[in-house]
């Protein structure tokens, strides 16, 4: 069970692509959205990893995919798996139009070859 001080059902996503990556011209593999602040980053397999960074940094424990069909939750303290939580604020996952990997325009062709081994 995801304990409730780590979610917070009224706070939408911060917006549809990785803040960081989008601050800074970089791209992102999958996306994934705290569960208590709304902030969308990008995964472990992107370069970047800004997920993992954000919930280290500031201490906010769980992640939801921000994936179009996906609804599991990621506990970084207790390091466990969720396939379905607390339903939060919408939308649910980036625009089904959004490309993945993404955004449009920004992934660059060998991207496959960067992520191996990352």
């Amino acid at each position: 069970m995801i304990p409730e001080n780590a979610f917070d059902a009224t706070v939408p996503p911060s917006g549809t692509g990785c803040v960081e990556c989008d601050a800074s011209g970089g791209w992102w593999v999958h996306l994934r959205r705290c569960a208590l602040c709304g902030h969308i980053g990008c995964c472990d397999d992107s370069p970047s990893k800004h997920a993992t960074a954000h919930a280290t940094s500031t201490g906010h424990p769980v992640i939801r995919s921000f994936e179009p069909g996906e609804e599991w939750f990621w506990n970084f303290r207790t390091e466990e798996f969720f396939n379905s939580g607390p339903a939060l604020a919408p939308p649910s996952h980036h625009p089904v139009d959004q490309p993945v990997p993404g955004p449009a325009g920004r992934v660059p062709a060998d991207w496959a070859m960067r992520i191996q081994g990352s």
